[in-house]
């Protein structure tokens, strides 16, 4: 099966965990600060912090961002649960705002009319590796206490307006899933523009431990000394997988570069293809380019689906809209609130993206996909 995403491992990479795994160090250790400070480089200057996933960078966040009970965060439907679920473990109530129908990132029109007195965070998503609009989503929280939180598990190496996705709001959460544009094998980030907010960020992952001696209530107790003041949890990024993601890094403008063109084979070859639209881009925008999301039209996304699977090309749908899981119909959530992402999630298809993709693979995709396109249509003709 033809995956529609996978890592990138060369012998550079594992040769960067062998040496880490021969150190003194294998959890926190030196490894770490200088991981962050290579994924500095990649947000424009703004600080980092480590974490062990994509899920708990986005929980790391909200808790710097000082989400909890009776708090409002608003979120588009079309992403992964987790940018709405790790701020209801913080207490907090979910405000879904829909898309826009081009990128199906979230819409600024709709996330201003959601934001109220009670808004803590406003949450972005950078869908499929292409930037939301900051600009306008920072007019959406203007007169409002709220926060602006980029979720760029699809961006890194991204741009908006010529400025790198990290520096465009004012929290920004990174995944380093395998099948993202880079990875440590698990492992997240968080940036932020406050240092104080990254400082608050910082404390989370590390359990709440205050070791600083002028911020300490008993500041005489001795060298090991440690507080927790506020709590948190264990969410550090390990020595080992830092090492990896430096290495990973070094190569990420080649993934992305990589990225833009596969992506531009596909736009190539499926511009006129009946039956399915292919992903637009903004003028403004340099997209990362995490997934190739196609809409299959004519209500055949899931005939397509099939037979493409069964063809031995691993596509997929990205993503179901969060507000349909029953977690959150539960809490009294319904369908049809926001009819742009439904829409497209009833169309939408991921194909195979990733660096290694051979131009040889890609064409055995797009001929995949023709042909399950081409047997619909001969049976439907049939038929009639």
């Amino acid at each position: 099966m033809l995956p529609y995403g996978r890592q990138s491992v060369t012998d550079e990479d594992v040769a960067a965990v062998v040496e880490a795994l021969r150190s003194d160090w294998l959890t926190t250790g030196p490894q770490v600060d200088a991981f962050e400070a290579d994924l500095a480089k990649w947000t424009g200057g703004v600080g980092v912090t480590s974490v062990s996933n994509g899920t708990a960078a986005l929980h790391v966040a909200y808790a710097a961002a000082g989400v909890g009970p009776g708090d409002e965060v608003v979120v588009p439907p079309m992403t992964f649960v987790a940018t709405a679920s790790s701020a209801v473990a913080l207490g907090a109530k979910i405000v879904f705002a829909d898309v826009e129908d081009e990128t199906f990132c979230l819409d600024p029109a709709a996330a201003a009319a959601a934001v109220t007195s009670r808004t803590k965070v406003v949450s972005a998503v950078d869908y499929a590796g292409h930037p939301a609009d900051y600009d306008a989503l920072r007019k959406s929280v203007e007169g409002s206490d709220a926060l602006l939180l980029a979720d760029a598990a699809h961006s890194i190496g991204g741009m908006y307006h010529g400025r790198p996705v990290g520096s465009l709001a004012d929290l920004t959460t990174f995944s380093f899933f395998p099948t993202k544009n880079m990875t440590t094998a698990e492992g997240g980030a968080v940036a932020a523009l406050d240092p104080a907010v990254l400082k608050r960020a910082r404390r989370f992952r590390t359990i709440g431990q205050v070791r600083e001696r002028d911020e300490l209530r008993f500041p005489d107790e001795g060298g090991w000394y440690y507080e927790v003041h506020e709590f948190g949890l264990n969410y550090r990024l390990p020595d080992v997988l830092c090492a990896l993601g430096r290495s990973q890094l070094r190569r990420l403008g080649e993934f992305v570069a990589r990225r833009s063109a596969l992506v531009a084979r596909y736009d190539e070859a499926l511009a006129d293809l009946a039956g399915v639209a292919i992903p637009k881009r903004k003028a403004w925008a340099e997209p990362a380019w995490h997934l190739y999301p196609i809409r299959v039209l004519e209500g055949r996304r899931r005939e397509v689906y099939d037979r493409m699977r069964a063809a031995g090309i691993g596509v997929q749908v990205n993503y179901i809209p969060v507000h349909w899981h029953p977690a959150f119909a539960d809490l009294g959530y319904r369908r049809g609130s926001c009819p742009v992402a439904e829409s497209f999630y009833a169309e939408q298809l991921s194909l195979p993206l990733y660096p290694d993709l051979s131009e040889a693979d890609q064409d055995r995709v797009i001929d995949a996909l023709r042909a399950a396109l081409r047997a619909g249509s001969t049976r439907t003709a049939a038929a009639a």
